[in-house]
């Protein structure tokens, strides 16, 4: 069975389309079988596998392929219909051997209200049973039609019954934040949440009705792999001053309060583990300078940052060979991600 691994953090523009989609490319390129689940109604880790930038394109692409999208192959389940779920018909990443989609579908965020009430009332009314296990089933049912060694999903930010559900269901999670203000306050948030979210986790695979539905509520066994800490700009290799002080106040942050919190949640691994990984006592799995225009060249391109070419920058002489040096450093950073995720999960 494949290793599920949620991006997550309730603030948004902290890069977890990004990061997600960069390390689903060099987990593929490094052997593994991946699967991207697209669970954010913005649908933009699908513009980044389906060209979608042409009017109605995203329209179309629903309709030539009904089912083949997150919200439509959960149907059976959130619509009840005499139907089992069954494994997605995933839509491969043009460039990347063994590296599939689940694309979003705008109206995911339809089925936040049935989710929530299903996760509150499940117990009582019997024809929401099957509604809490659904999403993990249908990984599971997807990554074992793949073969998928892992199945990384990119959430929306916010702090709904989906991104519960998909965060609790996970096998591990990692969390994209900035060095400002308002990612110590996410921070500061998810201390709270998570500990909360993983009671409630708890809570609902004890439940005989989430038992005995036709997609069971799993047995959590969520655990932390670590911040990624990104967009921040450098001045002579090192943070800037402002962003040094964020740096700071991040670490302040996950050692003083979030790792105790999940410590006594049951978030973490054994320490070794980090230590054997790589990772510091403030869980860091990496830090990642701002890709500057490099990130528009990636999305117009379809590719990672660490792929992208001369052609594809449409630049010569000094400032390709300075682009060029960024691109190689984005590729050590994010083969380093890869490795230390393969350690933590122990693939």
């Amino acid at each position: 069975m494949s290793t599920v691994i949620a991006f997550f953090n309730n603030k948004g523009g902290v890069s977890k389309t990004t990061t997600c989609f960069n390390v689903g490319w060099m987990l593929a390129e490094r052997g593994h079988k991946v699967v991207l689940v697209d669970a954010d109604p913005q649908c933009n880790l699908t513009g980044m596998v389906i060209d979608v930038r042409e009017d109605g394109a995203l329209e179309n692409f629903y309709r030539d392929n009904p089912t083949r999208n997150l919200k439509d192959a959960l149907e059976p389940a959130f619509a009840s219909r005499p139907k089992p779920l069954v494994a997605v018909d995933c839509v491969p990443v043009e460039g990347r051997e063994n590296l599939w989609l689940i694309p979003g579908h705008v109206g995911l965020a339809e089925d936040e209200v049935s989710l929530g009430i299903a996760q509150q009332l499940s117990e009582s009314v019997q024809a929401l049973k099957n509604l809490p296990g659904s999403f993990r089933h249908l990984f599971d049912l997807t990554s074992e039609a793949y073969d998928a060694d892992y199945v990384l999903v990119d959430l929306s930010p916010g702090l709904g019954s989906i991104n519960q559900n998909l965060v609790t269901t996970a096998d591990y999670f990692a969390v994209p934040v900035s060095p400002d203000i308002f990612s110590v306050m996410a921070l500061e948030s998810l201390t709270r949440v998570l500990p909360r979210w993983a009671s409630w986790a708890r809570n609902a695979a004890q439940l005989d009705a989430l038992a005995d539905a036709d997609y069971p509520f799993p047995e959590p066994k969520l655990k932390f792999l670590g911040t990624i800490v990104q967009r921040y700009r450098l001045k002579g290799g090192e943070p800037t001053e402002a962003f040094r002080r964020y740096f700071e106040e991040l670490d302040g942050a996950i050692g003083g309060r979030l790792i105790p919190a999940f410590s006594k949640a049951d978030l973490l691994l054994e320490n070794s583990a980090y230590a054997d990984a790589g990772l510091e006592e403030t869980l860091r799995l990496a830090s990642i300078p701002d890709f500057n225009t490099l990130i528009a060249n990636s999305q117009q391109s379809r590719k990672p940052v660490f792929m992208l070419t001369q052609e594809d920058i449409g630049k010569r002489g000094f400032v390709w060979a300075t682009q060029k040096e960024n691109i190689e450093s984005y590729r050590r950073i994010f083969d380093d991600i890869a490795v230390k995720i393969e350690k933590l999960t122990r693939q």
